[in-house]
């Protein structure tokens, strides 16, 4: 039965999550609701997940540099991994902590798993940016919005490639973060959908009550021969003085088309992972398999996750471990599940910081610079970048104030490979996705020379 109330509560929660709490401006309604594609680059089908690691990853324990004497049980007393212990990546020089030996299933490859290697992970460590903020908020942020130092700042970085060519304003569900909050990487103008789980921002009733309720957008823009939810949001705002009263209206009928997405996904039944896919037994693990869900019952491009935990100024060892193991696990999981669309996805994982290389008096670790990135995909040149005996010499794990790794290669260097070197784009484009990027490249060329992270 169809529950009115529930509904509407729904909606609203939706609404905060499809972005109205961020900046919005006459331009969504009047050039988007109705409009065909904005610009900005070819058509592509490549799909892209990001998991933000959110606390500060400590990436030294996560990707061992071995070669460098400073990593040992003087500087890290009970954080030390013993070489015979930690993964093996084959270069000589870099190791992997031992809970994430799932991942080896897709850094050996020869389809899952007849070893071989490097496969399809790629382990880029000593990622940042020049005077890294040791603060979560604007780490955060500046990873987010691809504009480090620019507090005030408030579009994302992935929102701005989605409005470029990847149907965001046309496509109901071009994008979507599974979490009860939307992460500022994809808040702009345009809304995008953001709730915990596909059920959460489903209908209360059956499909055939869901188009009553939905009706009909009006023939024409603003135009009064619409019916139900559509033909009160997409026909004339009852006080069209009001400020913005437009803007909702239009939200309305975005939130209209993008349920309607989720809906007719959930109608297809439960979903079960394929090619035996066993993801964590946890809410991030639940959430993975609701991405693969949409990814393959629907035309969403982007997911954006989250996984919280990472800030382990105490008693780190344990704690790390398991979410190092849960994220593995999850990365095989999405791996083995997305085999038939293998070559289109990409999985990026980032965190805002990495920690201290030396463990402090608490058995964790503090805020540091630049820390680990991982992508997985079939588009990906695997292998560990940065961390060799070609590019760190003894000491490196020092580098930066003498506590810190320096940053070899900059976050958006990376980002602007992804957009060019996964999705094809135009590199062109990247100044228009990713602000001031040819300045901070002419500052720091040494940090945007590219590594060749895809096919």
């Amino acid at each position: 039965m169809f529950d009115r109330r529930k509904f509407l509560m729904r909606s609203l929660a939706a609404g905060v999550g499809l972005g109205l709490g961020g900046a919005i401006s006459p331009r969504w309604f009047t050039n988007r609701v109705f409009a065909g594609g904005v610009g900005g680059g070819a058509p592509t089908q490549r799909k892209l997940i990001t998991i933000f690691l959110r606390g500060g990853n400590d990436s030294v324990n996560t990707v061992i540099p071995r070669g460098d004497s400073v990593y040992s049980a003087a500087s890290r007393p009970t954080l030390f991994i013993p070489e015979a212990t930690a993964i093996d990546t084959g270069n000589g020089f870099a190791q992997l902590h031992p809970s994430l030996s799932p991942l080896m299933e897709v850094y050996n490859h020869t389809s899952l798993n007849g070893v071989a290697g490097p496969g399809n992970l790629a382990v880029v460590h000593r990622v940042g940016y020049e005077n890294s903020s040791r603060s979560h908020f604007d780490g955060q942020r500046y990873w987010e919005t691809g504009n480090p130092g620019d507090d005030t700042f408030r579009e994302g970085m992935l929102y701005r490639k989605l409005v470029a060519n990847l149907g965001l304003g046309t496509d109901p569900l071009s994008a979507a973060a599974l979490d009860s909050a939307l992460p500022l990487a994809f808040q702009g103008d345009i809304p995008v959908p953001s709730f915990p789980e596909s059920g959460d921002y489903a209908f209360a009733g059956t499909p055939g009550e869901l188009a009553h309720f939905l009706g009909e957008l009006p023939t024409n823009p603003g135009g009064s021969d619409g019916k139900g939810f559509y033909g009160l949001y997409g026909g004339v705002p009852d006080d069209p003085a009001k400020p913005y009263r437009s803007l909702l209206h239009a939200t309305g009928v975005q939130l209209g088309q993008s349920i309607d997405v989720v809906q007719d996904a959930l109608a297809q039944g439960p979903y079960t992972p394929e090619n035996s896919a066993t993801y964590p037994n946890s809410t991030f693990g639940n959430r993975l398999q609701e991405a693969a869900m949409l990814l393959k019952r629907t035309s969403v491009r982007v997911i954006g996750l989250n996984q919280t935990g990472y800030d382990t100024h105490t008693n780190q060892e344990a704690p790390h471990g398991n979410l190092l193991g849960e994220l593995a696990l999850g990365i095989q999981a999405l791996s083995r599940d997305l085999q038939s669309q293998w070559g289109d996805v990409l999985i990026c994982v980032m965190s805002e910081f990495a920690r201290t290389s030396l463990q402090n008096g608490s058995g964790g670790t503090d805020h540091a610079s630049a820390g680990a990135m991982l992508l997985a995909g079939g588009s990906v040149v695997g292998g560990v970048y940065n961390c060799d005996s070609a590019t760190w010499a003894d000491g490196d794990m020092l580098s930066d104030a003498n506590r810190y790794v320096l940053h070899r290669t900059d976050f958006r260097s990376v980002f602007g490979e992804i957009f060019t070197g996964h999705f094809g784009d135009d590199p062109a484009l990247l100044e228009e996705i990713i602000p001031g990027y040819s300045a901070a490249a002419g500052i720091d060329p040494g940090g945007f020379a590219p590594l060749g992270l895809f096919v």
